[in-house]
C-alpha cells in the first residue's frame, strides 16, 4: 500500500548572520560578498525545491555547501542547514547513499554548535532516521526517533505538533515492524495532538488518520478503518483541492480497503481518480502512477478481467 506519511524532514530555511565587526573594510567586503553569493544561491533552490523542480535544485544545493563554508566557517549552523538542504534532495532523489553522511555531518554540526538538546539536533535526528527507516534498516532509526521524540518533548512541550510528528514516524516504525501494541497509542497520541493545535479540518488531521486507518487494516479490523480513510480523504479535498497528489493517495489508500473487503464496485471508480490525478499532477512515469496502475491491474485481476489487466501491468513495469 502506498502510505500517505509525513515524515516531517524538515529543513530549517531561517539563515543566521552575524554582524561584521572589528574586520578590516577589505576582509568586511569579501565576507559580505561570499554572503550574498550564499543568499542568491539560497533563494534558487527554494524556488526550485517549492516548485517541485528537485533536480534543478539539486544544483544549487551543491554550491551551497561550499559557498556556506567560506561564508560563515565549516562548522557554522548555517552550513548544517545547506548539509541538510542537499540530504533531502538526494533523499527524495531515492539516492540515499548520498544522502546518509550529508544528514550525519548535519548532526554533528549541530550537536556541536548548538547543543544535544536543541529542537535543531531534533530535526537532523528525524531526518536520518527517516533515511534508515526507507532503508529498512529499522534497528538504527528507532533510537534516533525515540531522541528526537525526547527532546521536543522537553524542548517544546508535549503537546506541540512536532512532537506528534515523531510520535507518527516512531508509530509508522513499530507498525511495519508488526508491534501494533506499540503503535497504535502513539498514533492515538498524535492525532489528538494535531486536533488540538491545528484544528479538524488541517492536512496534518488527514495524515493521522490515515495512518491509523492503515493500523487498523492491517488488523483486518475494517469497520474502524473505513470512517478514518474517509475523513482523511475529505480533509485532504477540502484543503488541498480535488486534484492534487495527497488526494489521489487518500483515493488509493480507501480504493485498497475495498479491494480487501471485496467491494471492487466501490474500488474502481476510486482507483481510476487516483490514476488520472497522479497523471495529470506528476506525469506519466512517475512511481506513484505505476502504484496506481499496478493497483486497477490487481482489481481488474481478482474480477478475471485479465485483458484489461495485462496492459495495465505492463505498464506498471514499463516505468
Amino acid at each position: 500500500m502506498f502510505l500517505y506519511r509525513r515524515l516531517l524532514i524538515l529543513l530549517i530555511s531561517t539563515l543566521i548572520f552575524f554582524p561584521l565587526q572589528f574586520l578590516s573594510p577589505a576582509v568586511c567586503l569579501a565576507q559580505s560578498s561570499a554572503k550574498a553569493k550564499v543568499d542568491a544561491l539560497y533563494q534558487n533552490y527554494q524556488q526550485f525545491k517549492k516548485q517541485g523542480r528537485n533536480k534543478e535544485a539539486l544544483k544549487y544545493a551543491k554550491e551551497l555547501v561550499p559557498a556556506g563554508e567560506k561564508a560563515f566557517g565549516r562548522d557554522h549552523p548555517n552550513v548544517a542547514i545547506f548539509l541538510n538542504s542537499l540530504a533531502g534532495l538526494y533523499y527524495s532523489l531515492g539516492d540515499y547513499a548520498k544522502a546518509e553522511p550529508l544528514y550525519r555531518r548535519a548532526l554533528t554540526i549541530r550537536e556541536k554548535a548548538l547543543g544535544p538538546d536543541h529542537t535543531h539536533v531534533a530535526t537532523s535526528l528525524n531526518n536520518l532516521a527517516g533515511l534508515y527507516y526507507s532503508l529498512g534498516d529499522y534497528a538504527k532509526a528507532e533510537p534516533l526517533y525515540r531522541r528526537a521524540l525526547t527532546i521536543r518533548e522537553k524542548a517544546l512541550g508535549p503537546d506541540h505538533p512536532y512532537v506528534a510528528a515523531s510520535l507518527n514516524n516512531l508509530a509508522l516504525l513499530y507498525k511495519s515492524l508488526g508491534d501494533y501494541a506499540k503503535a497504535k497509542p502513539m498514533y492515538g497520541r498524535a492525532l489528538a495532538i494535531y486536533e488540538k493545535a491545528r484544528g479538524p479540518d488541517h492536512p496534518d488531521i488527514a495524515a493521522s488518520l490515515n495512518n491509523l486507518a492503515e493500523l487498523y487494516k492491517s488488523l483486518g479490523d475494517y469497520a474502524k478503518a473505513e470512517p478514518l480513510y474517509r475523513r482523511s480523504l475529505t480533509i485532504v479535498e477540502k484543503a488541498l483541492g480535488p486534484d492534487h497528489r495527497h488526494v489521489a493517495t487518500s483515493l488509493n489508500n480507501l480504493a485498497g480497503l475495498y479491494s480487501s473487503l471485496g467491494d471492487y464496485a466501490k474500488a474502481e471508480p476510486l482507483y481510476k481518480r487516483s490514476l488520472d490525478i497522479r497523471e495529470k499532477v506528476l506525469g506519466p512515469d512517475h512511481p506513484a502512477v505505476a502504484t496506481s496502475l499496478n493497483s486497477l491491474a490487481g482489481l481488474y485481476g481478482s474480477l478475471g478481467d485479465y485483458a484489461r489487466a495485462e496492459p495495465l501491468y505492463e505498464r506498471s513495469l514499463s516505468i
